[in-house]
């Protein structure tokens, strides 16, 4: 029997996740800002900020899909109210992408040097590069531990306690950067770019602390590895390699855009920096509203109804298109003080202020993109995913990038491809969720 979904009940579990989702949005941003404003090569240290955050965020978003996975599952199985057979699966699936984050550090710290020569860094700004990597790295495993945590919570219906936990992160990430990249005279020396880094690491090993805490206390889910193998598991690793691939395609059209940007000058990736990660953040809080989809699609799909699952897309798409209005619009009411909380560089300024009303302009499709992925995942699509992601970037992406690139269109090149890249994500999710469900609804 179907049941209305109202907004209340979107916003429920939404609006916590949007706040939780900002959390590494605002790691980055909060590094890119201060560091921005010091006195010692400022430029060349956000670009090089702007190069490591690239560089983590695919390392994150490709592990960082065990989230996806075991909300999906966990989810499904809610629905079904079978919970019970999957419990020992979110420890199972921790071990195993905390284990692998550890061998990335392995093989990824001795050639840091080489890893962001092909991000085109050099000179003052591979060195900065490579400096701020080798500390922020170590954080590492305790963000993968804290994202399959919160998955584990959102297949549960709960982003409270994620909530809880990103917030904290959030403000001892701001209080240490202040103190670690500026310093306090007499007590803390100024380390600037490095502070920043250990700042990010402090916040992000707090944040594993307490998601542990929670998930024991708050929870009947075990931390503890027991053998053998939930069945899923098999699923669990499916959904993993299709994310996988799909989230290196992601990563692709976002190495690209850097390494254009960087080629330009320190002016430029400097200027591209302040405006991915801004986007990154639009990315974020959007992604409150498709972690409601991804939630709640997991359980109705479980419980088979596909009435309501259809019903929960149309006030999506609705919500999905107002969130992205007012993201726009904020931004453009902000525009000018926004770019000078990064930077005073008057050149970098100018050329940031070029492109920003093109980011502007991206989020209400970037909202319908970002929700249906979520819907998609919470439903367990992640083939159809990962196709869609490999056709917008290798033959989308990529072909107008360089188009743009030839008419030295440089930033504006940059973004232009962005744009039509969500939209090659967005439009395929859509008409194919609708044909999924359309079906069984006409045969009830």
């Amino acid at each position: 029997m179907s049941s209305k979904i109202t907004l209340k009940q979107i916003n429920k579990l939404a609006i916590p996740a949007l706040i939780s989702g900002v959390s590494e949005p605002i790691l980055s941003l909060t590094d890119a800002a201060i560091i921005g404003n010091m006195d010692l090569n400022a430029t060349e240290s956000l670009a090089a900020v702007g190069i490591v955050t690239t560089f983590l965020s695919m390392l994150i978003w490709v592990l960082g899909q065990t989230r996806s996975a075991i909300s999906s599952i966990v989810s499904q199985y809610l629905g079904a109210d079978k919970l019970e057979a999957v419990k020992n699966l979110p420890a199972q699936a921790i071990f195993l992408i905390t284990s692998l984050s550890i061998l990335i550090i392995l093989f990824t710290y001795p050639f840091a040097n080489q890893i962001f020569k092909l991000y085109n860094a050099s000179d003052l700004i591979l060195d900065y590069s490579v400096d701020y990597y080798k500390i922020r790295v170590f954080g590492f495993p305790f963000t993968l531990f804290t994202i399959a945590v919160f998955g584990t919570f959102r297949g549960l219906q709960n982003t409270y306690y994620p909530m809880l936990i990103a917030i904290s992160g959030a403000v001892i990430n701001i209080i240490l950067d202040v103190v670690l990249v500026y310093g306090i005279e007499g007590i803390v020396p100024a380390m600037h770019i490095s502070g920043a880094a250990y700042a990010s690491v402090a916040a992000q090993l707090v944040m594993g602390g307490l998601s542990a805490y929670y998930l024991l206390k708050k929870t009947d889910i075990s931390l503890r590895l027991k053998l053998p193998f939930n069945p899923e598991i098999e699923r669990f690793i499916l959904m993993i390699l299709n994310l996988f691939v799909r989230t290196i395609a992601l990563n692709v059209a976002l190495y690209f855009g850097t390494s254009f940007a960087t080629k330009y000058g320190a002016t430029y990736i400097a200027a591209y920096t302040i405006g991915i990660n801004l986007w990154f953040l639009g990315a974020f809080l959007i992604d409150g509203y498709a972690s409601a989809g991804n939630i709640l699609s997991g359980k109705l799909l479980g419980a088979k109804d596909y009435k309501t699952l259809l019903d929960l897309s149309s006030k999506l798409i609705k919500y999905g298109i107002v969130i992205g209005m007012i993201l726009a619009l904020t931004g453009a009411l902000l525009y000018d003080p926004i770019g000078r909380l990064f930077t005073n560089d008057e050149l970098v300024l100018k050329e940031f202020y070029k492109v920003f009303w093109i980011v502007l302009a991206m989020q209400p499709l970037c909202a319908l993109a970002f929700i249906f992925d979520g819907v998609f995942k919470g439903m367990g699509r992640m083939k159809y995913l990962r196709n869609v992601l490999l056709f917008s970037t290798l033959l989308v992406f990529i072909p107008i990038l360089y188009l743009c690139d030839y008419n030295n269109l440089k930033l504006y090149g940059i973004f232009i491809a962005f744009t039509f890249w969500i939209i090659a994500r967005g439009i395929p999710l859509i008409i194919k969720f609708r044909k999924i469900v359309t079906l069984p609804v006409q045969n009830t």
